[in-house]
């Protein structure tokens, strides 16, 4: 069965970098059935499959129309996994408010929409702009709400200065310490967070929670 399950996943993710959706949610459903945490799948599976896809772009090794293929077959995966996790919603008391979303010039949202709904199981409120978000957008969003955290996603190289674009806005207009800022995406890495003076950085959207959760401790003291 271990052996059964292995192999599914190693097809999952060969699926969506050859962009076959229906593939991909039959495989995804197959895995469920067989009592696998959807949160590992995505995990094991689709988090690689889809940073593996934003570096082939980025480095011009498959086209726009091969992304976008990889992206349905991502989305079509996700869906079925979750529907899985959206189960196991409960209701907690609101443990801080997060605007979230994919910064200006990219499209891309199924990890953004993974992070959402893993902050809103664990007890954030989460306010979600969307995708190609204009840093000015997010950043009045943020104080019109008083949130707590700003987190923002970018898959392709070439989106990241938009979340460097973010954090240096709020320097000018001497709110930085207001918010705590995460970055995270397929083309983020510590590296980058360290320096545009993001506040953390997560790889996976399981790490994104725990991150949020100790960084919300830390600045009110706890």
């Amino acid at each position: 069965m271990t052996c059964l399950k292995e192999d599914l996943i190693r097809e999952l993710k060969k699926e969506i970098l050859e962009g076959d959706a229906e593939k991909a949610r039959g495989i995804a459903n197959k895995l469920l059935k067989r009592d696998f945490d959807p949160l590992e799948a995505i995990n094991r599976a689709v988090t690689p499959a889809a940073k593996e896809v934003g570096e082939k772009f980025g480095k011009g090794e498959i086209f726009l129309t091969d992304l976008m293929f990889s992206a349905e077959a991502m989305q079509a995966a996700n869906q079925v996994f979750l529907e899985k996790l959206s189960e196991q919603k409960r209701e907690t008391k609101k443990i801080g408010k997060v605007v979230l979303a994919t910064v200006a010039g990219d499209i891309h949202d199924i990890g953004k929409n993974i992070v959402k709904l893993l902050l809103d199981v664990n007890g954030f409120e989460v306010i979600d702009l969307g995708a190609d978000v204009p840093s000015s957008a997010i950043i009045d969003r943020a104080l019109e709400s008083n949130a707590d955290v700003i987190a923002l996603s970018a898959l392709m190289t070439t989106t990241r200065p938009s979340q460097k674009e973010v954090i240096d806005i709020l320097r000018e207009m001497n709110v930085r310490d207001k918010f705590i800022v995460m970055v995270g995406g397929g083309s983020v890495n510590e590296e980058w967070a360290e320096e545009i003076g993001a506040d953390g950085w997560a790889e996976t959207a399981e790490e994104a929670v725990k991150l949020a959760f100790k960084l919300i401790r830390e600045k009110r003291g706890e």
